[in-house]
Parts: structure tokens; C-alpha cells; sequence
């Protein structure tokens, strides 16, 4: 029986700006069919490693694989990015968007992302500039979601938004993956969102404190995970 491979490893990567370390020899290694949250305060190192996961920054040293590929534009196109801030032009109607992201990305389903917005009765012909904060956020999300990707990477996909909102992005997250597919989700709003974790993995001035199941380290503490890393990070 051959082995799985982790859909994302890292091998004693470090990144540097300059004379600032921002992540420090570290390794790890995603598993398939998992909701992992990627938790650390502010300046952690938290989007410099999605960044390199994304291929969007190079390592100064070690290695990435995703999927057992070295970074490629194969190894691009397993992973689905949602960016902490939006890249999306505002003047553009959700239905063009729709239209770029079928012509950008081969694994885009559009019929999907087009069923989800009729769900939330988001008109394909506003423009996104004329949507509330809640309804921009979910088309952002909706668009991502909706690649057959292996690995999908969110930025703080909850932050900003009312309670309703989250919820929907939530529920969203955990309807729309499959079990060959992982998600890492990357929030300083722990309990908000621990709900859905498998595991955790606490990051701090760019090295790994720790990864654990987030059930296994809920019995263990007999805390939550939000409480267990208030604990570790207290000032």
C-alpha cells in the first residue's frame, strides 16, 4: 500500500526581507481532506507562508512541495487563493467576473458558482462596486470555492463581516470542498471559526509552536482551541 502524499510540504523553509526573518527553518505538512486553521497574532508570519504555498514569494532557503509537485504552474492551479484584500476590479458586473474566471482557471465550475449566487440572490448584472461589504466578501468566496482545486487557501475570509455573513462563509467552506481536498484558513478570529477545524497549527514570530488535532487538543487542555491560544500568546 503506497503511502498518501501531504498535499502541501514544506522542508525547512525560511524567508527573509532584508534583515527581517519572517519565517525561521520551519516544516510541516498539510494532509488531504482536512479544514486546518493557520493561527498566529498579527506579524506571525501567517501570510508569508500562504504567500510561498501560493508560489507568489520563493523561500531564501528549503523547499515546497504541493501534491508531490515542486512549484509549477501545475502545482498553481491545485491551489484556489483567497487574498486577505480584494483584487477584483469594482467596476466590473459579478457576471464578468464569472466569465474571467472561466477563461483564467480550467477547473473553474461556473454552473456551480452561478447556483450559489442564485442561493444568496446576488444579481449577475450589478457591479461589484454597488454590492454591500457582506456580498462582496461571498462572491470573493464563491469564486474561490468554486474551483475543483486540491488545496483552497483563505486569508482571513471572515474578517469584517456581520455574523449572518460568517455564517453563510462558513457553511460555504464546508459544503463546497471534497475529501481529496484540504483547506487552510488563516484568521486571528479563533472562535468564530473553531468549530469547523480538524487541526490547528499555532504560528508565532515565524516559527510553528505547534500542530495538533483540534479535537485531540481540546481534550488534552480541556480548553478551547481560542482559549488554549490566548493562553500561548498572552502578552
Amino acid at each position: 500500500m503506497t503511502k498518501e502524499l501531504p498535499l502541501l510540504q514544506l522542508h525547512h523553509v525560511t524567508k527573509k526581507f532584508k534583515n527581517k526573518t519572517a519565517l525561521d527553518d520551519i516544516s510541516l505538512k498539510l494532509p488531504k481532506g482536512r479544514i486546518i486553521g493557520l493561527l498566529g497574532p498579527n506579524g506571525s508570519g501567517k501570510t508569508t507562508l500562504i504567500k510561498l504555498a501560493n508560489g507568489l514569494l520563493q523561500p531564501t532557503k528549503g523547499e515546497i512541495v504541493v501534491n508531490g509537485l515542486r512549484p509549477c504552474p501545475e502545482s498553481k492551479s491545485l491551489i484556489s487563493y483567497l487574498p486577505d484584500t480584494t483584487y477584483l476590479n469594482d467596476k466590473m458586473k459579478v457576471r464578468d467576473i464569472l466569465r474571467l474566471f472561466e477563461d483564467f482557471y480550467a477547473n473553474f465550475d461556473r454552473q456551480k458558482a452561478e447556483q450559489l449566487l442564485e442561493d444568496l440572490a446576488i444579481d449577475q448584472d450589478e457591479k461589484l462596486k454597488s454590492l454591500s461589504k457582506g456580498n462582496k466578501e461571498k462572491v470573493q468566496l464563491i469564486l474561490v470555492m468554486s474551483r475543483k482545486a486540491k488545496l483552497y487557501i483563505l486569508d482571513e475570509p471572515i474578517g469584517g463581516v456581520d455574523p449572518a455573513t460568517r455564517d453563510y462563509i462558513l457553511k460555504t467552506i464546508i459544503n463546497n470542498y471534497s475529501e481529496d481536498a484540504s483547506i487552510l484558513i488563516s484568521t486571528h478570529l479563533i472562535a468564530d471559526i473553531e468549530q469547523i477545524l480538524d487541526e490547528v497549527i499555532f504560528i508565532n514570530q515565524g516559527n510553528i509552536i505547534l500542530q495538533e488535532n483540534a479535537d485531540d487538543l481540546r481534550e488534552q487542555q480541556a480548553q478551547s482551541i481560542d482559549q488554549i491560544f490566548r493562553e500561548q500568546f498572552k502578552a
